[in-house]
């Protein structure tokens, strides 16, 4: 009994640390969206300074999952929830990657400022981004599999964003040298915000499997 618990324990800490990270996750993407919207080059540093010691909670949390798996050898339920542990950290670790990479379009810009329609659609995407992933981390640690239904329905949302601003790139025309270089960077943040959208679905579609034991990518199988 008192190796079960212990188990048990280890495997709520794990939990417990992923929705920690998550939540760092979540507030990388708010300040990232703070310094592409207002060219904050102090907030594109703590980004970066943040970044790292994301990558390095990430790498911590994931060696201890792995000696869960090694020295307690969970089975059924468990291990399920083991490996979406695993897969939710990687998912993570990319969506803080993309909002690195937000933060280096605003050193890119700089001093350049966005127009006002790109900057409200690049707002409302950040925005999206965050809500989908604060959404997704909520299904996980409450185990609520119809929460997490809901992500793919909520990522159209994003694509259509994604639309508007790439009309709103077309619109305005890029006149000269600097305004192209405007254009193509805030394509790219648009594509980074999207791909964020993208793992807060695949995450939701990880607590999916720890309550089926059905694989992303499979559930029509």
């Amino acid at each position: 009994m008192t190796e079960r618990k212990s188990f048990d324990e280890q495997l709520d800490e794990a939990k417990a640390d992923v929705i920690k990270l998550a939540a760092l996750v979540g507030e990388q993407v708010a300040r990232s969206t703070q310094s592409i919207l207002d060219g904050d080059l102090v907030a594109v540093d703590t980004v970066y300074a943040e970044h790292g010691r994301i990558g390095q909670l990430n790498r911590e949390i994931e060696q201890r999952a792995y000696s869960i798996f090694a020295l307690q050898q969970p089975i059924a339920i468990d291990l399920r929830v083991l490996l979406a542990v695993l897969r939710i950290l990687h998912e993570l670790e990319l969506t803080a990657g993309l909002m690195r990479n937000v933060a280096r379009a605003t050193r890119r810009l700089y001093p350049r400022e966005l127009t006002p329609r790109i900057r409200g659609i690049l707002e409302r995407m950040g925005n999206q981004a965050g809500t989908q992933i604060h959404i997704a981390i909520d299904a996980f640690a409450d185990n609520d599999a119809s929460a997490a239904s809901a992500l793919p329905d909520m990522d159209d949302v994003m694509d259509d964003l994604q639309k508007d601003l790439f009309r709103a790139i077309f619109a305005e025309g890029a006149p000269d040298e600097s305004a192209l270089q405007q254009a193509v960077q805030t394509t790219f943040v648009g594509r980074d915000y999207e791909r964020a959208a993208d793992h807060a679905v695949t995450i939701a579609r990880w607590v999916h499997f720890i309550a089926t034991g059905i694989l992303p990518g499979h559930e029509h199988d």
